[in-house]
């Protein structure tokens, strides 16, 4: 089982590319809970140097987000330099590209906490070995890469993602790390199809999803939060078991319907991340 490491998931993760520092202070204002500073996917070859530069130099400033990094996979030309750059910086998580254990064998033991971004066939089938890793606090799903290796043809109800969902939902519960992290919504104008695929993942098992527009937060973070109703919800919940247990009984019973141990559970975890985006 995974070491338990202090890290509270954020509801939302915005990506922002490392080659362009003029999107970092707009990324700072926006409504994300997290940035992940990216000098992968979204660095040309010729500017990751120039980009790893501008990373350092932000991750050298204090910022009222958590600040990730998004680091070239180990095995590349560029993996060992990002490596060593981010021993020396204050980040909260590296997330490490196309996932698997023989990159995550790649990373420092003592380092910064790392999501490890599962985008292969060979990362999803070791799900369960990456979540049970030490260095592991989180898994996230990358879709286009897998989906181009799998040859999945994109569909508006997320199906042909299904199983690789649930596996990384399983993987992350049984190794004791916190919910996993969905897939980016790649068109940034549609918000209501946005909001369908985050409340699918939620109900699903997920608990953030990243994005790559600040315009894109919000919606994140409504539905991968919890409202103050859904607090207080989750509160009459609570005390009416904790009543019912006091009293010596084992489930309650709250405007007719049971509670017991699991719908207990639930309703502190929600309470729990209410107090966290608070």
């Amino acid at each position: 089982m995974s070491a338990v490491i202090p890290f509270d998931l954020p509801r939302s993760l915005l990506f922002v590319p490392g080659s362009e520092e003029r999107r970092f202070s707009r990324a700072v204002e926006s409504d994300a809970d997290a940035l992940i500073f990216d000098l992968e996917d979204a660095v040309p070859g010729e500017r990751k140097a120039m980009a790893r530069e501008t990373v350092a130099r932000r991750l050298a400033v204090d910022s009222p987000k958590s600040v990730m990094v998004r680091i070239n996979g180990p095995g590349t030309e560029w993996g060992g330099t990002d490596i060593a750059m981010l021993a020396e910086a204050r980040v909260d998580a590296v997330v490490l590209p196309k996932a698997t254990p023989a990159s995550l064998a790649r990373m420092p033991l003592h380092g910064a906490p790392v999501i490890a971004l599962v985008e292969t066939a060979a990362g999803l089938l070791a799900a369960p070995e990456l979540a049970a890793d030490r260095r592991v606090v989180a898994l996230m799903l990358g879709a286009a890469d897998l989906g181009a290796e799998l040859g999945l043809e994109p569909r508006a109800d997320g199906l042909e993602i299904a199983y690789a969902r649930s596996l990384l939902v399983v993987a992350s519960a049984a190794a004791g790390i916190g919910p996993p992290i969905d897939v980016v919504h790649l068109d940034t104008r549609n918000q209501e199809s946005l909001r369908a695929e985050g409340e699918l993942a939620r109900s699903l098992g997920f608990g953030a999803k990243p994005c790559i527009h600040p315009a894109q937060a919000p919606i994140v973070n409504e539905v991968f939060g919890v409202s103050a109703e859904q607090a207080a919800t989750a509160r009459e919940v609570v005390d009416a078991f904790e009543e019912a247990e006091a009293a010596g009984a084992g489930v309650a019973m709250l405007r007719g319907r049971m509670v017991d141990l699991p719908v207990v559970a639930r309703a502190r975890r929600h309470l729990a991340r209410h107090e966290q985006q608070q």
